[in-house]
């Protein structure tokens, strides 16, 4: 089997097999060339991962590529440093639709063997052979090599845009999402947020476009007229989820002592007044949590395609243009992605199956700077609509669902699919009602630093957290013992405690809601039934009607949208929510108008929803998917994947 390849070891299979305990039976490569066949396994620490850390493990990675807007590729290499960890000869990676084009001993330039395996949707396994000459540092035995590659046109983690689909019209943009396991499909890794590891890299770009990371810029060097070098180091240990980069005709401005905001020329001005109170939600974030690590704290205030809220890279947090409300209403997502340079950053997730332990303590933080900027009562109003935002969630996955589990299986499931609002809201409400039953904030928060600093620089699971959680409050293990520990983490479904929140500022939106259900006559509402309400408030009240059983009649809602001017606010969220509300009272003449809102940007939060309804609607289906086909191109993968499987259509699963 082997002879094609005379320095391809049978010590190879001999390894497989004492590592997996299985045979062999999927492809292997030399230096490019198919040689043997051996079987996939995954890690031990993380069901969407082939890496082993446990066994040999990156701790540090230096990229060197250059971006090529013309190909949509990039093009270079990855060096990697190692430490062995336990008895192997092999590195284990993850990579996904990535071109090998060879991978080298650094120390003395000689060529190692390597296999690439079939693998699975979502990434292969890439297992390299160990150089036969280690550096020995004391007691460890570290190695360095170098993986020349390219990535794919289909790179799940890169979004490359033409000039016309940027603010600018003038120059192509790129941005990247490597949350949950993409960032194999960007360079070769160990994909799990089990490792952490520094990283550092020099990004070759046209001249004429700037490159950002998530992490500290060194410099800039020119090449020629026409390239130029962008030069990164990032000395926090992070997982490969969070290395990030844009590149595009990008400016910024200053908005705080350490924080610049960073977009398109014609959104800059904008983007600061929005985010003006970043440094505020910085320090209170410090109050609660500790010392920010971090150095700076920069926003990029992305293109619409972008498909989440915000993302939390290091130094340098992604945003959706949607959140540019013109009054700063939603700028608490930059508290939850600022809240996450602790929850998530700092102290992380051994893989995605404990997803609760990042976002909802997430959110938990989030609401404690919006408290403490606020007051309490603001704090309880945003639990109380997330509290909306997850029945919603369980409603549509089903309460009988796994994956509305606080703690999920995810064996054979690519995290992708199992995301929803259920770790954030599903976490929070436990982290409140944990924090009311062992005392307050005055007895919770001590833990929640103790936690934070015991466990910066690691990663965790469920299991390691309840029992620091018991080792911390030690005097208080009779309480503990009360929490039914089996029906929060493995059961489906809602919450089984919901904490008994502050409503003040829900009563009036829940009142108007009940009279709007209950009364249909004109002379009971008023122009000025929503003149004193926040933004969250008129969010919630279109929230509360969607939930409920009852559905409004064409002529309650033309008559709502006169009295309110629902159809000329701004605010995204106020927005989708009246176009869902529109379309549960199965106005057509708004279908068109909610698919333009789909597609006019790549939000999840707001895509899914939508399209799910417009599916729902019998009558308007396949205009649901006619829009979809037409517009799915311009979206990022994770967005047209998970639409694509909303409105069931069978979409061709590429093999790695």
């Amino acid at each position: 089997m082997f002879g094609a390849a005379d320095n391809l070891k049978l010590a190879v299979a001999a390894e497989y097999i004492k590592l997996c305990g299985r045979t062999l039976t999927t492809i292997c490569g030399i230096e490019g060339e198919i040689v043997g066949w051996f079987d996939m396994a995954l890690s031990p620490t993380d069901p969407n991962s082939f890496s082993r850390p446990d066994l040999a493990v990156v701790t540090h990675t230096h990229l060197d590529v250059k971006v090529d807007f013309t190909k949509k590729i990039f093009d270079g290499s990855a060096v990697l440093d190692i430490e062995k960890k336990g008895e192997t000869e092999f590195l284990l990676l993850d990579v996904r639709g990535l071109v090998l084009l060879s991978i080298i001993n650094v120390i003395d330039g000689s060529r190692l063997d390597y296999c690439v395996e079939k693998g699975v949707d979502y990434g292969s396994k890439l297992s390299v052979q160990l150089p036969d000459t280690p550096i020995v540092d004391g007691d460890k035995i570290k190695y360095k090599i170098k993986i020349d590659y390219r990535t794919s046109q289909d790179s799940t983690a890169l979004q490359w845009l033409s000039p016309e689909q940027t603010a600018g019209g003038k120059h192509p943009y790129l941005f990247s999402q490597c949350q949950a396991i993409h960032a194999r499909s960007m360079l070769p890794c160990q994909d799990t947020p089990y490792v952490k590891s520094t990283y550092s890299a020099e990004i070759r770009a046209p001249a004429e476009l700037n490159v950002l990371m998530s992490a500290i810029k060194d410099g800039i060097e020119e090449v020629d007229n026409s390239t130029k070098v962008h030069k990164f180091h990032q000395p926090v240990p992070i997982p490969s989820y969070l290395i990030a980069i844009a590149v595009g005709a990008l400016v910024s401005k200053q908005i705080g002592p350490r924080t610049k905001v960073w977009t398109e020329q014609e959104l800059l001005d904008k983007s600061a007044y929005e985010f003006e109170e970043t440094e505020t939600m910085l320090k209170t974030a410090e109050e609660i949590c500790g010392p920010y690590v971090w150095g700076i704290y920069d926003l990029l205030i992305l293109p619409p395609s972008f498909p989440f809220g915000g993302m939390e890279n290091p130094c340098l947090t992604f945003v959706t243009p949607t959140l540019l409300a013109g009054d700063r209403s939603l700028a608490n997502v930059v508290a939850h992605e600022i809240a996450h340079s602790w929850t998530g950053n700092l102290v992380t997730n051994e893989n995605f199956e404990h997803f609760w332990l990042n976002e909802g303590f997430t959110v938990f933080v989030e609401r404690k700077i919006g408290g403490r900027m606020y007051g309490d009562k603001v704090r309880h109003f945003s639990a109380l609509m997330g509290l909306q935002s997850l029945k919603d969630t369980i409603k549509t996955l089903g309460d009988k669902n796994p994956l509305t589990n606080l703690v999920t299986n995810l064996i054979g499931v690519d995290p992708d699919d199992a995301f929803s609002t259920v770790p954030y809201e599903k976490g929070h409400t436990f982290l409140f009602y944990l924090e009311e039953l062992l005392g307050g904030p005055k007895e919770f928060e001590p833990f929640l630093r103790s936690y934070l600093d015991t466990f910066k620089y690691k990663s965790l699971n469920t299991t390691q957290w309840k029992e620091y959680l018991y080792k911390y409050f030690a005097n208080k293990t009779e309480i503990l013992n009360t929490v039914n520990w089996d029906a929060w983490f493995n059961k489906p479904g809602e919450p089984p405690v919901i904490p008994k929140y502050d409503t003040t500022l829900a009563n009036e939106y829940l009142a108007l809601a009940a009279k709007w259900i209950e009364d249909d006559a004109p002379t009971t509402f008023s122009k000025n039934d929503l003149n004193s309400w926040t933004s969250n408030q008129k969010e919630a009240f279109l929230s509360e009607l969607v939930l409920n059983n009852k559905t409004l009649s064409i002529d309650q809602m033309k008559l709502m949208n006169e009295l309110y001017g629902f159809d000329s606010v701004h605010n995204s969220e106020i927005r989708f929510q009246w176009l869902r509300l529109s379309l549960k009272s199965r106005w057509e003449s708004k279908v068109d108008e909610a698919l333009d809102f789909a597609t006019s940007q790549g939000r999840l939060k707001f895509v899914r929803p939508i399209f799910r309804d417009v599916y729902a609607w019998e009558a308007m289906r396949q205009r649901a998917i006619d829009t979809y086909l037409k517009h799915k191109d311009k979206m990022m993968y994770v967005t047209r994947e998970m639409v694509a499987k909303d409105l069931h259509l069978v979409t061709e699963k590429k093999r790695n």
